[in-house]
């Protein structure tokens, strides 16, 4: 293989495995953008990765069509893969940032928010027939493409793994030189997991979903330069050498080429303005949703990606014209987990007061109580809890996010350092899985964990969990959760109540947290909880709170709870439970 030879595929090994690399990467980042915005991973994941291999069959079958001027339309495809991914990436964000008229079909939503996805399959199915067509284009001996001592090591690996195929199959050894298609394969496959690696290890929990996209167009845009600077007869590098390769492009598409990469490149500098601009624009219409419509503007004031989620702070602006029935002030501190909110100023302390305050009127209070507390990464409830004086276990899965609590402004202005309590011991680890391994039992288990709105926490709402934070509870031991309103949530009330009477609990006492958050003098319902008691509970007929022990926020609102009664918990009919095995979807809140 002659010199210019060589160095030309070993050029085209490297775009494969580049644009392998962005490929798989982008099938991750459609996969988790639909998943934030529609929820359900398992659903959003199988889909998406169905759709992307289909779309790339089909361009991989059309890409014979591609023949008259090969490397001319490997460059198009980087350019326009550069271009359609990022804009179908904020297509997706536009269409839940925006309000739809009413009359648009949802069906409509669903086929336009996937269409990204089947754009980039289809362009990305070009790519690896062109290439491989490019590679055998080449002539030479491919063994020469390494350095004597790396082909030595090639060889001794490629024996021992032929031996070791030859105790399954009938083998013979192939005389050094690789054809074209298992080069490109080879490469590509080893692109993709790189792709896959890095982005669940760095480009994800680092940079976000938002500037991932641009890092992988930009490097599209970067594959395509760099193969039009070593292949084009026209733009190239390397024009008095004879070849055999030829890309004829026209100013305006190497103009667009660079205009492109170096857009992606400046926001990928950018990135913190970007994310936060698209995080905006975004939240101010979900949030919009979630409270009144046209009449609640966002600001994001601060964001973070985890290993497990997305963490942004922001400040939500009453806009409409009457009184502002949702906060006291101008403004109102939000912190968002993921698709949830977690707290806002205007209900934190409320939340926190019926998560903790109320039901630990049962105890005296005591450093004999023993307190589990899943979730609650964020040190408020802890904060409660330390004024019990109470011994607490402190379980949250995300390790990152907990750092991040110590040390916000914001979140520190709640918990008061909360994690430096003398008798919290915490673990950064999976809820699910410590309540199946501890051998420890508590008085009371709090459950201060994420809304069913993703499949990804069906577990935390499965007969196994309960069934083992049942077992972790000591003879007259409770747990208390948030609960959704069984009027508005009508499927998910009723699959969590067989699921829970499935994992042993008969008994329970729903009560809300109250207060005047719009201070106009009227006091309103913040938040649903229940107290969950096993079968073989004690004391669990009658008043299910003693407020003569309560803190000020209980003694305030008193005679709500006073009157407060333990019930039969509901079995419906025809319902299933959620299993982990088997899993009931109903126990689901939609979001749409």
């Amino acid at each position: 293989m002659t010199r210019p030879s060589r160095t030309k595929t070993l050029a085209l090994l490297c775009v494969t495995f580049v644009v392998s690399f962005c490929s798989f990467a982008y099938e991750f980042v459609y996969s988790e953008l639909l998943t934030v915005m529609y929820g359900g991973t398992v659903t959003q994941y199988v889909v998406t990765i169905g759709l992307y291999f289909f779309s790339l069959g089909v361009g991989a079958a059309l890409s014979d069509d591609l023949a008259g001027d090969r490397p001319s339309n490997f460059f198009r495809t980087e350019v326009y893969l550069a271009v359609v991914a990022p804009a179908g990436f904020l297509l997706v964000v536009a269409l839940n940032s925006v309000r739809l008229p009413q009359f648009v079909p949802a069906e409509l939503v669903w086929v336009v928010a996937r269409s990204p996805v089947v754009a980039v399959g289809f362009l990305s199915g070009f790519e690896l027939p062109l290439l491989t067509r490019m590679v055998e284009d080449e002539e030479g001996d491919t063994s020469e493409l390494l350095p004597a001592w790396a082909s030595n090591a090639v060889d001794a690996v490629h024996d021992a793994v032929v031996r070791l195929l030859g105790v399954f199959w009938h083998v013979e050894r192939s005389a050094g030189e690789r054809s074209g298609l298992s080069l490109v394969l080879a490469m590509d496959y080893v692109g993709g997991l790189v792709g896959a690696v890095v982005y669940a290890r760095v480009l994800y929990p680092r940079l976000g979903l938002v500037p991932t996209i641009f890092v992988l167009a930009f490097l599209n845009g970067v594959a395509a330069l760099a193969f039009l600077a070593r292949f084009s007869g026209r733009w190239g590098l390397f024009r008095g050498e004879r070849r055999t390769l030829v890309g004829r492009e026209s100013a305006a598409l190497v103009a667009a080429c660079l205009l492109v990469t170096a857009a992606c490149g400046a926001a990928v500098v950018e990135h913190e303005r970007v994310d936060r601009s698209v995080s905006a624009a975004y939240l101010e219409q979900d949030v919009e949703n979630d409270y009144a419509p046209g009449a609640m503007a966002v600001t994001v004031v601060g964001q973070q990606t985890t290993t497990y989620q997305h963490v942004v702070e922001y400040e939500r602006r009453w806009t409409g014209s009457g009184p502002n029935p949702y906060f006291e002030g101008e403004t109102d501190r939000c912190l968002r987990l993921g698709t949830a909110v977690q707290l806002c100023d205007s209900w934190a302390d409320t939340y926190h007061s019926g998560l903790v305050d109320v039901p630990m009127t049962r105890f005296a209070h005591s450093p004999e109580t023993d307190v589990l507390l899943v979730g609650g990464g964020d040190y408020v409830a802890v904060d409660h809890l330390r004024e019990y004086g109470v011994d607490v276990d402190h379980v949250d899965i995300d390790a990152e996010f907990m750092a991040y609590a110590r040390n916000d402004s914001f979140l520190s202005s709640w918990h008061d350092d909360a994690h430096a309590y003398d008798r919290l011991n915490t673990t950064a680890g999976d809820g699910y899985a410590y309540v199946q391994e501890t051998n420890e039992t508590y008085d009371v288990v709090l459950l201060d964990v994420p809304g069913a709105t993703d499949d990804d926490l069906l577990k935390l709402y499965s007969t196994e969990f309960y069934g083992a934070v049942r077992d972790r509870l000591e003879p007259d031991g409770v747990v208390v959760t948030w609960a959704y309103d069984g009027n508005a949530y009508g499927d998910h009330a009723k699959a969590f109540s067989n699921t829970v009477r499935d994992a042993g609990f008969t008994r329970y006492a729903p009560y809300w947290g109250w207060e005047d958050i719009d201070a106009d003098g009227d006091v309103e319902r913040v938040e649903r909880f229940y107290v969950l008691a096993p079968d073989r509970a004690e004391n669990t007929t009658g008043a299910a709170f003693d407020v003569t022990r309560g803190d000020d926020y209980v003694r305030k609102y008193g005679d709500r709870y006073r009157d407060v009664r333990w019930r039969e918990l509901p079995r419906y009919n025809g319902v299933e439970v959620n299993s982990i095995f088997d899993p009931n979807y109903d126990i689901i809140v939609d979001r749409q």
